[in-house]
């Protein structure tokens, strides 16, 4: 195994870094330290965020390297999403972009069947879409024919930090579509994050937790060392468990003239 040569490719573009990190709900003092401390090569941006602080001032906080990310934030339906990703274009975010649509207020989770819609317009018109979905097996098959870039299924709902509610549907989208799968809103810590990667998802995007966190640049990169960790030990192979009794790791024979 040889993690140096361990890429990431999304829509073409490789990276080094599994560590997608949000933007929202940061002071712009603090943005650029959590993208060093987190080595993180793809960061979102909310253009209604950027809008209102000016986009000039918060891209003076992401470093050049970085690759954008913006997001459909507010939009309720697939053609909201996709007037939002055409103004992200124009304003020189280049052409990734991530689909979020909700129109559900309460627990704000996304419209699989709008986020569909969206994903097939975009993807005809040169955008590496990454859609944001609720984890459904048929649904992320649905994406994939619509010409997504990766698959990023929730873990819990957005900026609740419960961590993988959601394990076992990801699972399957891991096991059964064949491309990146990008665990996406609720990891709310680093060993949730580890978790994730551990189970063969290509990828980590956390917000909330790091925002909320008492040293933000000392969160971002316990999140990058987990999510590491967690890569590492998914490439080497897990150890078996077992599901009945126990396995000395060591001869219990074979001493003290046994």
């Amino acid at each position: 195994m040889n993690t140096q040569q361990d890429i990431l490719t999304i829509g073409g573009h490789t990276f080094t870094s599994r560590f997608i990190l949000g933007s929202g709900k940061y002071s712009l003092e603090l943005i650029q330290a959590a993208i060093e401390k987190a080595g993180a090569q793809i960061v979102t941006l909310a253009l209604r965020r950027a809008n209102e602080g000016g986009l000039a001032n918060i891209l003076d906080y992401i470093p050049k390297t970085v690759t954008l990310l913006p997001n459909t934030s507010g939009a309720r339906n697939a053609d909201e999403a996709v007037r939002i990703a055409h103004l992200a274009r124009e304003l020189g975010c280049g052409d990734f972009i991530k689909i979020e649509v909700i129109h559900d207020s309460k627990y704000l989770l996304p419209d699989n069947y709008e986020t569909i819609k969206a994903t097939e317009i975009l993807a005809k018109e040169g955008y590496v879409v990454m859609p944001y979905m609720y984890p459904d097996l048929n649904a992320a098959r649905d994406l994939a024919n619509a010409g997504a870039a990766c698959i990023m299924p929730l873990g819990a709902p957005i900026g609740t930090n419960k961590g993988l509610c959601t394990k076992e549907f990801i699972q399957i989208l891991i096991d059964e579509i064949d491309l990146p799968i990008i665990v996406d809103a609720g990891i709310g810590r680093p060993s949730q994050a580890c978790e994730a990667m551990e189970m063969g998802a290509a990828a980590v995007m956390a917000n909330t937790a790091i925002a909320t966190a008492g040293d933000i640049p000392v969160m971002a990169e316990a999140f990058r060392q987990a999510i590491e960790a967690g890569r590492k030990a998914y490439l080497s192979g897990l150890g078996r468990t077992l599901e009945k009794g126990a396995s000395a790791s060591s001869p219990l024979t074979g001493f003290l003239r046994e």
